[in-house]
């Protein structure tokens, strides 16, 4: 069984556990892969970088799991 998407799961864990997250956070203007790596750091720091504010935080982690759900 997969872990839930939340907002203090590390990218590198999120890519591996949901490779569509990579093209679902780029289309976001969230880049998590550079140079082939994932970037380090959790969910929420590259949404806080990005100058995210906790609503749209909170959207993407519910975005991130409904498009996980349905793409079991």
């Amino acid at each position: 069984m997969k872990p839930e998407i939340n907002r203090q799961m590390l990218v590198e864990d999120l890519i591996r556990e949901y490779p569509f997250a990579s093209r679902f956070l780029s289309d976001r203007g969230l880049q998590c892969i550079i140079c082939g790596e994932p970037v380090w750091g959790t969910l929420e720091e590259l949404a806080l970088d990005k100058n995210y504010n906790e609503q749209q935080i909170n959207e993407l982690v519910s975005d991130l799991n409904q498009a996980a759900s349905a793409s079991q």
